[in-house]
């Protein structure tokens, strides 16, 4: 299985807690996304749709699908590495995939596709946003777009 690497990457770092812990003592399903959304949350942030943003306009990124793969379990205490690239951009949407590591080995990945949204309706991006996010948008790793079968 190829490893997707990016030219130009955002990074999100955390650590495994105590109760991240499931009944097999490996990082429960649930966490992996929660951390995935953390860093979905550092993307907004650097390329502008952080909290200020949000309170100002209203305006959010709201994930309209979203795919993980679980590729090996992860320890207690794991230090996690997540770095987060842009598959493409539209007018109102953007595609984007997450890969977590630990030690430089791939744990999961997850690929997702989300909506800029003002109020209850897709809204352009503003034009600043859509230029940061086009700054770090780089060729679809190869899992990109698989289906479950």
């Amino acid at each position: 299985m190829g490893e997707h690497r990016p030219t130009s990457t955002l990074s999100y770092t955390d650590t495994v807690r105590p109760e991240w812990i499931d009944y097999n003592g490996h990082l429960s399903e649930p966490y992996y996304v929660l951390v995935f959304g953390d860093a979905t949350t550092a993307m907004m942030d650097a390329v502008g749709l952080d909290a200020e943003y949000r309170g100002r306009t209203g305006a959010s990124l709201y994930t309209v699908e979203a795919h993980v793969r679980y590729l090996r379990e992860v320890d207690p205490d794991a230090k996690l590495h997540v770095t987060t690239s842009v598959i493409s951009t539209g007018a109102k949407k953007v595609r984007f995939c997450h890969e977590m590591r630990v030690d430089g080995t791939l744990v999961a990945t997850e690929e997702l596709l989300a909506l800029h949204v003002d109020g209850a309706r897709s809204a352009p991006f503003p034009d600043t946003v859509l230029a940061r996010l086009n700054t770090y948008v780089c060729p679809a790793p190869e899992y990109a777009g698989r289906s479950i079968s």
